[in-house]
């Protein structure tokens, strides 16, 4: 399994609903663990706003694979690394 920050991270992040800041605005952020730790679903919604950040992260396939749902790797890596749990 590979021991990137980003994947370091993400592991960090509770499972199921919680508040998280992030460029100093509040989400809602789901995430899941399934298939025993084989994926790993995020999905997060900015509160009073209209972004989202969502991707699907498969740590066993290669080093690490990464699918954003309609949106670039960075916007999904940059979230992971700079989410604060409130």
């Amino acid at each position: 399994m590979n021991e990137t920050e980003f994947y370091t991270k993400l592991l960090a992040l509770p499972n199921g609903a919680s508040y998280i800041y992030y460029l100093n605005k509040r989400y809602l952020l789901r995430k899941e663990t399934l298939l025993g730790g084989k994926l790993l679903k995020l999905y997060a919604e900015e509160l009073g706003g209209n972004d989202i950040v969502s991707g699907n992260y498969y740590p066993t396939i290669k080093d690490g694979m990464l699918k954003p749902c309609e949106m670039s790797d960075k916007k999904v890596i940059d979230f992971v690394l700079h989410a604060l749990v409130i």
